[in-house]
């Protein structure tokens, strides 16, 4: 006589579902529920249809300290938060984060956030994850010339991905980037083709590896273009005040465009045209970089670069994984283009 499919007494209210509960309700073992979980092709197909449907009704969630001891897999990601300065956000890498949560959870995985402040202290807190969390590896991002993280967790053959490039000659592990010189250079050629000529690029100080890629694609169109680079270059930290400072002398030089290296730079720029009664709707064109949510409601809108965020931090679990399934693999890096997102801050020289 066949099993069967339903239990005689519903699981306890407010207590948990066990697998033996499940197993009772379909009418199987306990190691066929199991068989279901992680070795679908062991069941027929009519009893693991009906295991799974019993899942679904019972609401059943598998231990996650069983799925460790069994897969030797804690089904976590560790990706460490580097703190922000008073006064300041960092819209573009907490989009990021929400991007890598959700990939990540498409996959079966979850996101580990831990204090990570640069330079040295910050192996501190991989190696207290690793002790403590047993972590399947780690998402890495504001990644910085000589970064001793990728050195340190390739040692101990530790998977990880890095959401920006390693800066340096010897390159370690798989990365995944968004091309900022690509995005520069398709500013410049929509200026140009606008009628622009005289564009001025406004970015962060040399040595930001970030910042030098963004301007070498604006002086790479401008010289494709034949056009003078020369006194049309200014650097300023990323806060709106400092920016507006050095974009004036771009604009007393005659910069009828103005490219940046941020949209908070931008907005810096917005100022300094303000102060001399001018607007970037009427008077000098503005290009931003990041598309942060305020790109938009600028007045006028801010035509900007829009960094594919949701496409890198799918691509960072893609690496990951191939990387915890083949750590001997050659490395893999992926470079993405942002967008150019048009508004109203880009009128022609003559408008």
């Amino acid at each position: 006589m066949p099993r069967s499919t339903t239990s005689s007494s519903p699981p306890a209210k407010g207590g948990p579902v066990t697998l033996a509960m499940v197993a009772r309700r379909a009418g199987v073992s306990p190691q066929t529920v199991s068989n279901a979980l992680n070795a679908p092709d062991l069941l027929r197909p009519e009893t693991l249809e009906r295991v799974r449907r019993t899942i679904d009704e019972m609401g059943y969630r598998p231990s996650r300290a069983a799925q460790t001891l069994r897969t030797r897999s804690s089904k976590l990601i560790g990706y460490g938060i580097r703190p922000t300065p008073a006064g300041t956000t960092s819209p573009v890498m907490d989009r990021f984060l929400h991007a890598l949560s959700q990939a990540a959870d498409a996959a079966g995985y979850r996101v580990l956030l831990f204090a990570s402040p640069p330079g040295g202290a910050s192996l501190k807190g991989h190696e207290e994850l690793l002790d403590q969390h047993d972590v399947d590896g780690f998402v890495l991002s504001d990644t910085e010339r000589n970064d001793p993280r990728q050195t340190w967790l390739a040692k101990r053959g530790v998977p990880f991905v890095g959401f920006g490039r390693m800066w340096s000659k010897r390159q370690v592990g798989d990365w995944v980037d968004v091309d900022g010189a690509s995005g520069t250079d398709a500013a410049v050629e929509h200026l140009t083709a606008l009628g622009h000529r005289r564009i001025a690029f406004l970015g962060w100080p040399r040595g930001s590896e970030v910042g030098d890629d963004r301007a070498e694609g604006w002086q790479r169109a401008m010289r494709r273009h034949e056009l003078p680079t020369r006194g049309r270059r200014a650097q300023s930290i990323d806060a709106v005040d400092a920016a507006r400072a050095a974009a004036t002398p771009l604009l007393d030089a005659g910069a009828t465009a103005v490219v940046a290296a941020s949209d908070t730079l931008a907005l810096g720029c917005y100022h300094a045209l303000r102060e001399r009664g001018a607007a970037p709707d009427r008077d000098v064109a503005v290009v931003g970089f990041d598309d942060s949510p305020t790109a938009a409601f600028l007045a006028p809108g801010l035509t900007t670069l829009a960094q594919p965020l949701e496409a890198v931090g799918r691509e960072c679990v893609r690496l990951l994984l191939a990387r915890m399934a083949n750590p001997t693999a050659p490395p893999e890096r992926v470079l993405l283009e942002p967008s150019l997102v048009l508004r109203d801050s880009t009128p022609a020289p003559d408008a």
